[in-house]
């Protein structure tokens, strides 16, 4: 029989897992208490959740959500972060702090049901956020408006122009 405790814990990792859109996997050896308060609270700011959890009671969970394969990076101290909202957030703000503090290991991970390696975490680290993604877009449909707009502006100048010197030559055979 399973301790209730440790099928509570299963449950929880078993819907945060299903939940995410993406899950960092990492080895957080060698960091010390501040280092890890820092990821912590760099990770809550963009609205990931950092756990650390059994590997064996993660592998559980991750077999009865059809993630079997999340095993192989399931070995010696784990944490995991998890990205609800935004999937690029987890593996922007990990790689950035991995890069810096070279104690941190990055596993693995699942991103959106499908299980990652570490190469497919730094790809999607260097993508742009959806904030970004967004604002390229913005520019983009912008780009032929503004081009439109000056346009027009460019030929009433131009009318303007062709009109005051039409003004200018009346007056001058006027007077």
């Amino acid at each position: 029989m399973a301790r209730p405790e440790k099928v509570a814990v299963v449950e929880e990792l078993k819907e945060k897992l299903s939940k995410a859109e993406s899950v960092i996997v990492t080895d957080y050896r060698g960091l010390d208490v501040g280092e890890i308060t820092e990821l912590r609270r760099q990770l809550y700011a963009a609205g990931v959740e950092y756990k650390v959890a059994k590997n064996t009671l993660t592998t559980i969970a991750a077999q009865e959500i059809d993630l079997p394969e999340l095993a192989e990076y399931l070995v010696g101290p784990t944490a995991m972060a998890f990205g609800y909202d935004e999937p690029v957030a987890a593996a922007k703000i990990i790689n950035e702090f991995a890069r810096i503090h070279k104690d941190l290991e990055i596993k693995g991970g699942v991103l959106q049901g499908t299980v990652i390696d570490v190469q497919q975490i730094q790809a999607l680290a260097d993508l742009p956020s959806r904030e970004e993604l967004l604002s390229m877009l913005l520019r983009a449909m912008q780009g032929p408006i503004s081009g439109l707009a000056n346009a027009l502006q460019g030929t009433i100048r131009n009318l303007a122009y062709a009109l005051e010197a039409v003004r200018e030559q009346k007056e001058a055979a006027g007077a």
